[in-house]
């Protein structure tokens, strides 16, 4: 995971190399060669993904011209990649970035014990209904269940108690949800259980120093754009714990005229989602030289 981009581009060598130091470990040859078990624990995945994001944010800005204050209307990440826009947009250094996605990792992996907790992705659903069936679960007793993600695109996730979230699947299934699928993570994020994890960021954060990003940030927790400070580190505590409001913040951007939605890092999961929510909009992955040249070729200037 981002070897290709270290392997040809000095700005990304420096990216990883400086996430290195900042962790005091040699992440970047665990992404490059090391056992996948070993980097998608998530204390070694968040900073890792974070990584190869902003690795492809400095090479659009060292070989395609980008400026982010010129070309972009605001920044946003899913999840953990909240952090890397903010990190992007110049709102956390890279180096508190990398050190507080890895307390981050530790706090939601610590929060819950292996195997008491799971997730599950419904698909073909909306919201209300996904929250109908994760309240039916909860009520059953098999403890909580909530819903962590709407990604758009008719795909909701539900997060909480292993049981109950397996009591969630088999509603779906009886009310003819298209597919309900758990999902191989190692904690229920993005639910009340997570309240620990929350409140190790809360102390966390506080020791960081976080800056009015460049462009305004479109926060998971509330689906629409900030800037302050101040509120950044409140909503950055309770995103973890809190719905990650994934399509309603697209189709806030995308009623804003933003037509166009660059994805900087691994994989092409968030471009895949646009379409399914703006349909007007054009979602651009840029994880690896060849998208650096497609990038080029659209945006450039």
């Amino acid at each position: 995971m981002g070897k290709a981009l270290a392997g040809q581009f000095a700005s990304a060598r420096a990216v990883f190399d400086e996430v290195d130091h900042a962790l005091g470990q040699n992440l970047s040859a665990l992404m490059f060669e090391g056992a996948e078990s070993e980097l998608t624990l998530t204390a070694n995945a968040q900073p890792a993904l974070m990584a190869v994001s902003l690795a492809a944010v400095a090479v659009l800005k060292a070989e395609a011209g980008l400026d982010l204050k010129r070309d972009a209307a605001f920044v946003a990440g899913h999840s953990l990649g909240e952090y890397s826009a903010l990190a992007a947009a110049g709102s956390l250094s890279l180096a508190a970035a990398a050190r507080l996605l890895r307390l981050r990792g530790q706090a939601m992996q610590a929060a819950v014990p292996v195997g008491a907790g799971a997730m599950a992705a419904f698909i073909g659903i909306e919201i209300e209904a996904a929250r109908e069936i994760a309240a039916e679960a909860e009520a059953s007793g098999a403890g909580v269940c909530q819903v962590a993600n709407d990604n758009g695109g008719g795909q909701v996730v539900v997060s909480g108690a292993a049981a109950a979230v397996a009591r969630a699947i088999e509603i779906a299934k009886a009310r003819g949800v298209k597919r309900a699928i758990p999902l191989p993570v190692s904690a229920p994020f993005h639910c009340s259980l997570m309240q620990p994890a929350a409140e190790a960021m809360a102390d966390a954060l506080a020791n960081f120093e976080i800056k009015a990003p460049e462009v305004p940030l479109v926060a998971n927790v509330l689906a629409a754009p900030v800037s302050d400070p101040a509120e950044i580190r409140d909503l950055l505590v309770r995103q973890v714990t809190a719905t990650v409001r994934w399509r309603e913040s697209m189709s806030y951007m995308a009623g804003q005229g933003v037509t166009l939605f660059v994805e900087c890092g691994a994989g092409k999961v968030l471009s895949g989602l646009v379409k399914r929510i703006a349909e007007n909009a054009t979602g651009l992955p840029v994880g690896t030289p060849g998208d650096i040249d497609l990038y080029k070729t659209r945006c450039a200037v």
